[in-house]
């Protein structure tokens, strides 16, 4: 019980340091924009419940931390709840310059800024922790040259760090910068454990031998998959399935996927010791480049090369691109996942609540932190993008009355507000009811 024990611990404190995280910056969004357009802010807390810390700034917010650390909200002067639904009584007693320095009483555009600055704060996050970790590792350097070599089981390879690639198996090394080219070009090559490589070292060609550049060393493991579960890990290397000898991932991927879930006894190296691991491959539903999904059976791993390519840097623009592409692939795969699950063409097991959710937090944060920042940042865009939906009570809501009052030059009275917040109250408490259910169950 006590790995157990351990293993849910992490889980949850890994949960609530990356929600509190992402809430802290979603929050904050609402506030210093809020604050820039002139409204002012009574509360700003971190969590609900009783107030664990309290204190007051010159301007007279309180900040503060609740026992139940699973969300957060800003409560504006005048607001007559912490979800920003109508007015307090307060108000109507206010002069004209104390009732612009509420929510209610600021100008459209105001309120409009405001409300859309949580959701804009978080893919603000997103991309700035996307764009960073690329800056940290570089892009891969030109010529392909060869970096950090990896533990292997076969040995006596003569391929140094610093050699620059020129071919591979009497075939020239393709441009790598060429989409799909690299790959294809692994993929073709002879399935053997020793490959003739053809480097230049010291400004001179040489023909050494070096290990097939792609084997089945696990790089990363996916949350939630068979091999998380089983116990395997980064830098394992697995050599066998089902008592045949295998080199390359390629091959691992073959079998893996025409198991049709079938259990797999997986010899894998360690360390310089051999392993016998069983594992039962889970189907996944992958996002496909084109659009849509595809079913597939997997075991959770990621394959990486046999040593690491040389990098170069990589300038703040082109990291910037690269993080907003990320965070925008995030949203329209979140849209697309959730069409097809409403459509019935992929699984509702794709859809994670809480108990999934600290589940791949606490797997991420024991693979390194740089993995469980990868990760607050994926959750940043996920949960930012969700906080549009058109529903009230979520931010989106918000940003479709003002947009029927920018059409009718009023506000929805107070009663269709109170009837349009149990609505969207009643759809978020299903949603999260569905997530549950299907973390449960899944």
């Amino acid at each position: 019980m006590l790995p157990q024990f351990g293993n849910v611990a992490i889980a949850i404190l890994a949960f609530v340091v990356a929600l509190s995280v992402i809430v802290a910056v979603h929050e904050y969004g609402h506030y210093i924009v809020g604050r820039w357009c002139g409204i002012k802010a009574d509360v700003f807390s971190l969590g609900f419940g009783p107030v664990l810390f309290s204190r007051h700034d010159k301007r007279g917010t309180r900040w503060q931390v609740a026992a139940f650390p699973l969300g957060g909200y800003v409560k504006f002067k005048g607001d007559a709840d912490a979800a920003s639904a109508g007015e307090s009584d307060a108000v109507q007693g206010m002069s004209p310059e104390e009732r612009r320095q509420t929510m209610s009483g600021a100008p459209l555009w105001a309120r409009a800024s405001t409300v859309v600055a949580g959701p804009l704060f978080n893919f603000i996050l997103s991309i700035a922790i996307f764009g960073a970790v690329m800056m940290s590792q570089g892009k891969v350097a030109e010529p392909l040259t060869v970096g950090e070599l990896h533990p292997l089981p076969q040995s006596g390879f003569n391929l140094q760090e610093g050699d620059e690639l020129l071919g591979i198996a009497g075939r020239d090394i393709p441009d790598y910068a060429e989409t799909g080219a690299f790959g294809a070009f692994v993929d073709s090559l002879p399935k053997r454990e020793v490959l003739e490589y053809r480097v230049r070292r010291d400004g001179r060609e040489m023909t050494i031998d070096g290990p097939y550049p792609q084997p089945t060393r696990i790089m990363q493991l996916a949350p939630q998959s068979a091999a998380y579960a089983t116990g395997l890990k980064p830098g394992d290397v697995i050599v066998g399935v089902e008592g045949q000898d295998i080199i390359a991932f390629e091959q691992l991927k073959e079998v893996v996927e025409s198991s049709n879930g079938r259990p797999l006894a997986l010899d894998v190296w360690r360390d310089g010791d051999v392993q016998e691991f069983v594992l039962t491959p889970r189907r996944v539903d992958e996002p496909q480049p084109e659009g849509g999904f595809r079913t597939q059976w997997r075991i959770g791993i990621a394959g990486g090369m046999a040593f690491d390519f040389a990098t170069q840097s990589m300038g703040p623009g082109e990291a910037l691109v690269g993080g907003v592409s990320q965070t925008w692939d995030i949203m329209a795969n979140s849209v697309s996942g959730l069409y097809h699950m409403i459509i019935g063409s992929i699984s509702a097991c794709n859809m994670s609540g809480p108990i999934g959710i600290a589940e791949v937090s606490g797997a991420m944060a024991s693979q390194g932190a740089d993995n469980f920042i990868w990760f607050i940042a994926v959750l940043s865009a996920a949960i930012g993008f969700l906080n549009l939906f058109p529903i009230p009570v979520l931010d989106g809501g918000h940003l479709v009355f003002y947009a029927f009052e920018a059409v009718t030059g009023k506000p929805p009275s107070d009663g269709a507000l109170r009837i349009f917040m149990a609505i969207g109250l009643s759809l978020i408490l299903a949603l999260m009811a569905v997530a549950l259910i299907t973390d449960i169950l899944c």
